[in-house]
């Protein structure tokens, strides 16, 4: 511990040694040219103190008149007429500024009940309205307001001067001159005497600590500065009068009688000690400067001044912000080694060892900030993300985002070519008139050019953006009726706009919403049945069962009787299982989970062994069926099974669904590469105008549902059949049933 603790004391004053040396050395860098010198007046100080003193003269002697002289040479040319009274546009645009400014307040008093402030706002309002109106109505009014106008600036010259008078007069308790000018005679001294034999005899290297003549070799002439005291000194009058470099001869020099309380005596007579401060000062800091760097080396500063363990935390600083804390550390170090180049003036040991405590502070802050740097500097190379880290690259970043999203902006802008070119026209359009307009007041000449361009351009242009507008807003509510459930007549397409395009694309939208709530209004009707058709026709058969299984727990049961319950169960039991079969075949068509075992098929044979199946059942219901077909094979690429499954349906129904005593015929045909087989039927049941719900599940012919069959024939059917590319309608015309299926026929 005592170690490490003799280490930091090490550190420390290495650190007070080099500061001082640092200080010392800086410090007669920067003063070498006033402590160098012979004399005080040799010094840059004096010299600006000697500039003060010709600024002075100049303003309080040389260009000096009384206000109301000033006042009395104020003149207003006609230009200044117009730009005053143009200034602020011309008298309607005015005229309504004032009523603009002072119409909301106005109101906010009447709305506070508050009269008399109303009355008082309305009455300075008209009177502005008044005077401007008066401006334009005669150039002597307006000449009143710039003479008054100008009459105030010279009363803030002057009461700015005055706060330079006392200045003026400390300078003139030291200083004593006597200055002519060779144009016009005229002598500017602050001696009792204006004669130059009897000016001399005050002004004299007897009499003087410092004397400088004008003309001489080294000066010349005396040329006077107007200086910072006359920014904007020629807008208070017609100074043209006044010429600043006219050449003045005569003598300038520093009074022994000057009192010695007067700062640039004091300074005068401080300079020998300074200089005697200012060279211990400096052979010090150059002595604590070397000796720094040999303790430097031994006590191996750079290498125990910054403690290793910090290095990661300053890595993690922004590298970015690593530097502006360099930055920042050396100027407040080169601040305060500046702040000890004053000392001489103001010698004060309290002064100087607190501003020495703050730079060894800073310079200690600085090396160990420096340190950190270099070493993160040999590692920088192998930190790839350095860069994206810093403020400046996340800046550039957020550059880049807002400059790619205004990118995307025009891009989306253009994605309609035609559309992003008219608005970019009309862009370029409205600002060409906003530029013409602005040149009108410009120029007059451009009037020629404005009254055609609105005529022929603009005029048509703005009736353009109206009807389109209007266009558009009837499009928008239409979009907005139909958002809302409404269907308002459809749009009219006019032209071959993006608004027509639009107004086009929104009437096929609105026919879209009316087809979809039509099919969704069909599928919920068509579910509330399919529910109530599952009910009633898997019920019917269970209930059967149900009941006769109850009725063969009775042991009184005669054999007869046993016997007909139990056929009566098998024949439901039968059923049941039909429907259930029928339905998961249903279920796996609408999935897609079938697969087609495909081969070579004859589809006349394959209908005349589904129409062998139905034989005795079409005998008995007296149907008779007219079959029509090729005398050779028909083959095409099916899946036997399944195939015969669809005939079957169809037959099925035939048989179920006909008329008795009628004919039904069956058309086997050819063409284009195809094979369409037709079956027609004159139907028992009065069949619905809609053919479409005959594909539903559960729908039959039949709506009292009394006769066997699930109601998911025709269903399966037509998923089989879509299964193998083909086609299956169904037609109606009155009782007249017609079931068409077309399939492709193999290629030879």
């Amino acid at each position: 511990m005592d170690t490490k603790w003799k280490n930091r004391m090490k550190i420390i004053g290495w650190l007070v040694l080099f500061a001082f040396g640092v200080s010392g050395v800086i410090s007669a860098l920067i003063n070498d040219n006033d402590y160098y010198q012979r004399s005080y007046f040799k010094t840059t100080q004096f010299q600006y103190e000697l500039d003060q003193l010709t600024q002075y003269i100049f303003a309080f002697e040389i260009t000096y008149q009384t206000k109301e002289d000033w006042k009395e040479a104020i003149t207003v040319s006609k230009d200044e007429i117009e730009h005053y009274r143009d200034q602020y546009g011309n008298l309607t645009e005015q005229i309504s500024d004032i009523e603009m400014q002072y119409q909301p307040r106005i109101n906010e008093a009447k709305a506070n009940k508050n009269n008399k402030i109303a009355d008082i706002y309305i009455k300075e309002r008209d009177q502005k309205i008044e005077e401007i109106t008066k401006n334009f109505e005669s150039d002597e009014n307006v000449k009143k307001s710039i003479i008054k106008e100008k009459e105030e600036n010279i009363d803030k010259y002057f009461k700015e001067l005055e706060s330079y008078r006392q200045e003026y007069e400390n300078y003139q308790e030291v200083f004593v001159y006597y200055l002519k000018n060779k144009e016009t005679g005229h002598i500017y001294t602050n001696l009792k005497t204006d004669n130059k034999k009897s000016a001399d005899l005050y002004i004299n290297e007897e009499n003087t600590y410092f004397l400088q003549s004008f003309p001489a070799k080294e000066n010349g002439y005396l040329l006077f500065d107007a200086g910072p005291l006359f920014i904007g000194f020629e807008d208070l009058t017609d100074t043209d009068s006044i010429d600043y470099n006219d050449r003045y001869e005569g003598k300038i020099g520093v009074s022994k009688d000057a009192p010695v309380t007067n700062m640039i005596m004091q300074n005068y007579h401080n300079y020998d000690t300074q200089k005697i401060v200012y060279w211990i000062y400096t052979i010090a800091g150059v002595l604590a400067l070397a000796a720094s760097g040999i303790i430097g080396r031994r006590i191996s500063v750079l290498q125990n001044i910054a403690p290793s363990k910090w290095q990661s935390k300053y890595n993690a600083i922004p590298f970015d912000v690593a530097l502006i804390l360099q930055g920042i550390s050396v100027i407040a170090s080169v601040a305060l080694i500046d702040s000890t180049s004053n000392i001489y003036y103001n010698i004060d040991a309290d002064d100087i060892i607190i501003t020495l405590v703050f730079l060894t502070i800073m310079i200690g802050v600085t090396m160990i900030l420096a340190i950190y740097l270099y070493n993160r500097l040999k590692t920088i190379r192998d930190d790839k993300g350095v860069w994206q880290k810093t403020i400046i690259g996340r800046v550039l970043k957020m550059t880049r985002n807002v400059f790619a999203g205004i990118v995307n902006i025009f891009r989306n802008a253009f994605l309609n070519r035609r559309v992003g070119t008219q608005v970019f026209l009309l862009l370029t359009l409205v600002f060409s008139f906003g530029v013409l307009t602005a040149l009108i007041f410009m120029d007059e000449d451009f009037l020629a050019l404005f009254i055609p361009s609105i005529l022929f351009i603009g005029l048509p242009l703005i009736i353009l953006i109206i009807k389109r507008t209007g266009y558009f807003n009837h499009i928008l509510s239409n979009a907005s009726a139909l958002a809302r459930g409404e269907f308002k007549p459809d749009l009219n397409i006019i032209g071959r706009s993006v608004f027509a395009q639009l107004a086009e694309d929104i009437n096929q939208m609105k026919h879209g919403v009316k087809t979809s709530q039509n099919a969704q209004a069909k599928s919920e009707r068509l579910k509330t049945e399919l529910i109530t058709n599952v009910s009633h026709d898997l019920r019917t058969p269970l209930t059967s069962i149900i009941t006769y299984s109850d009725l063969l727990k009775n042991p009184e049961l005669t054999e007869e009787e046993r016997n007909t319950y139990i056929e009566i169960i098998d024949r439901k039991s039968k059923r049941l299982k039909v429907l259930i079969d029928d339905l998961f075949e249903a279920s796996k068509m609408a999935s897609g989970a079938v697969e087609l075992t495909k081969a070579k098929v004859d589809i006349v044979q394959l209908l005349q062994q589904s129409l062998a199946e139905y034989n005795e059942t079409a005998e008995e219901s007296k149907i008779q069926f007219r079959v029509s077909n090729p005398e050779h094979p028909v083959y095409a690429l099916v899946d036997g099974q399944k195939l015969w499954r669809v005939f079957d349906n169809i037959i099925g129904n035939v048989v179920k669904y006909s008329l008795d005593h009628t004919r039904a015929y069956i058309d086997i045909k050819e063409e284009n590469h195809q094979v369409r087989i037709t079956f027609k039927n004159i139907s028992k049941y009065e069949l619905s105008e809609n053919i479409d719900e005959l594909f539903e599940r559960f729908k039959r012919g039949d709506e009292s549902r009394h006769t066997d069959g699930s109601g998911l024939g025709l269903a399966i059917a037509k998923s089989i059949i879509d299964l193998h590319g083909g086609t299956l309608d169904i037609d109606v015309d009155a009782d007249l049933f017609k079931v068409t299926v077309i399939l492709d026929l193999l290629d030879n």
